[in-house]
């Protein structure tokens, strides 16, 4: 008797035997984007965006992009990754002081840069992040493009190091348990808009909706953002926040003062999505915990599923509806 159950059992389609709630379990979200993926390691990497730097490389795989100001009232990016990593990102740069407090609501993650000056060495090493620059690492994951000219010709080979800091280094890299994010419907009250132009002292961004593709595309002091495959940066959500940019204690080589964005305490911010922006509100009070975007009645602010680029100015946009 015990030999035809075992026969029939055998014979039984097995996902017969799976539990219905098993059957329908909903596929995974990576919490940056909002889309269908995984949740890999968390890892920012520090990306320079002067003209000398373009096109650069794997900036499109990015789910969340911070555009940052630095010495000369020029930018650059601090580019999130966590669903996608590209063969190669580029061309990497040094780090700076604004990014230890942009990156600590995120927890203790992986941060790629190719450097940074001595009086701010401690600083890194004191802060809550898997310190992974190229001071540390092999020339095999941080390489120089021989096509290009320094300092903008070191590209990062992200899966390498990603395996370098898991299996050598015996690095914990975190990856997200929640989301910094509400995804959802955009707000009655966003207003029709067709670009946007974001400005810094010594650079000039401008989105412009792309009806097609139905998302924002970037251009840089008058030229289209591409890769270097020659596709172009076309962003799903564009927040441009505004902070307080002051002095620092850091500078450059060249004696040129670095400057601290705050990203910690609250002000004005707008949200750029569907061919429409919201003006809304931002509220960090705790480093570790995620910045809160308000509408004007204080809800949260739901943003669409995708990419989005963060800009960090103290320099109102120009909306053009």
């Amino acid at each position: 008797m015990l030999l035809v159950f075992l026969l029939l059992l055998n014979l039984t389609n097995k996902n017969d035997l799976i539990p219905e709630v098993l059957k329908f379990r909903k596929p995974a979200i990576n919490y940056l984007t909002g889309l269908p993926g995984s949740n890999g390691p968390l890892l920012a990497v520090k990306i320079d965006d002067t003209k000398e730097a373009h096109p650069q490389i794997g900036i499109d795989n990015a789910d969340v992009v911070y555009v940052e100001q630095v010495e000369s009232g020029l930018t650059r990016l601090l580019a999130l990754y966590s669903s996608n990593y590209p063969d190669e990102i580029g061309p990497v740069r040094s780090a700076r002081i604004s990014d230890i407090d942009l990156l600590a609501q995120y927890g203790r993650l992986a941060f790629a840069y190719s450097g940074s000056q001595t009086k701010m060495r401690p600083v890194l090493a004191a802060a809550n992040l898997n310190n992974l620059s190229a001071e540390r690492n092999p020339q095999s994951i941080f390489s120089r493009d021989e096509t290009r000219t320094a300092p903008v010709n070191m590209i990062l080979h992200p899966n390498l190091l990603i395996q370098h800091a898991t299996n050598k280094l015996k690095m914990d890299l975190i990856t997200l348990k929640q989301s910094p994010w509400k995804f959802g419907d955009l707000a009655n009250a966003a207003i029709n808009l067709v670009s946007a132009k974001v400005k810094f002292p010594n650079a000039r961004y401008e989105v412009n909706w792309d009806s097609f593709n139905k998302c924002w595309n970037l251009a840089q002091n008058g030229n289209t953002e591409v890769t270097s495959i020659g596709k172009n940066v076309c962003i799903d959500n564009v927040i441009i926040q505004i902070v307080e940019i002051q002095p620092s204690i850091y500078g450059d080589k060249f004696g040129g003062i670095t400057p601290l964005s705050k990203t910690v305490g609250s002000g004005a911010a707008f949200l750029l999505r569907d061919e429409k922006y919201l003006n809304i509100g931002w509220q960090r009070n705790d480093p570790a915990k995620f910045t809160n975007w308000l509408d004007k009645d204080g809800q949260e602010v739901k943003i669409k599923a995708g990419k989005t680029w963060i800009f960090l100015t103290s320099i109102a946009p120009t909306l053009q509806p």
